[in-house]
């Protein structure tokens, strides 16, 4: 399962990403300018690929490649300028891929999983400490016997491998994993996270952080 950041200030085209990219098992997240890419990023650097609008307010997207550039993540520029000119241009600075607008979202599928192979991240299993985790059957196995969990314990310990050594707000967290806004009561999150750690027997990897939420520790 893949964490994709979707940098784009038109709003109806980045719902159409972040739903069609959803449906296909990607984890998305909106970012509405450049900036708040950058906070982002700067908060949580842990995403597979960026699709990345040029013409954004506050940080354009050339601006913000630079910086993205730093961290190895690999980007896709979604754009409105089209010319030969302006594809070579954005390739050259350094991006993966440059798709125009208006694109079929079959395409910009096809193109995410085209830079993935590429750049080498189509793993489709993760480990961590007795774990292993097949992403492409979503089966979790330890010590060589299956563990079966939900839907939402799974997308709950992805979430956490993922961002591994990382305080994980409640709020942040269950609205990743539910796709809903937080109201405010925890016990549906505090649950889940009880019957991770009994299922999973990992009371000293998932840790409370106090007033805050959560943090699976290496």
């Amino acid at each position: 399962m893949y964490n994709i950041l979707i940098v784009e200030d038109d709003e109806a085209i980045a719902n159409l990403l972040y739903m069609d990219l959803s449906d296909e098992g990607y984890i998305c997240k909106i970012a509405c300018d450049g900036k708040v890419a950058a906070d982002i990023l700067e908060e949580n650097a842990a995403w597979d690929i960026i699709l990345l609008d040029i013409m954004l307010p506050e940080i354009n997207g050339y601006e913000l490649l630079d910086y993205i550039k730093t961290m190895d993540i690999p980007v896709i520029f979604i754009s409105a300028k089209g010319s030969a000119k302006d594809r070579i241009y954005g390739l050259k600075l350094g991006a993966d891929d440059y798709i125009v607008k208006p694109f079929h979202s079959g395409e910009v599928v096809a193109r995410i999983e085209a830079v993935l192979r590429r750049c080498g991240n189509t793993e489709s299993r993760i480990e961590f400490a007795d774990v292993a985790i097949e992403t492409e059957s979503r089966r979790v196995i330890q010590n060589d016997k299956e563990i079966e969990l939900t839907v939402k314990e799974y997308d709950l310990l992805i979430e956490l491998i993922n961002n591994k050594n990382i305080a994980q707000y409640r709020d942040k967290l269950y609205e990743k994993v539910w796709k809903e806004p937080y109201m405010g009561d925890t016990r549906t999150l505090d649950t889940h996270i009880q019957r991770l750690r009994k299922k999973l027997g990992w009371e000293k990897y998932i840790k409370t952080v106090f007033r805050i939420g959560y943090r699976l520790e290496e």
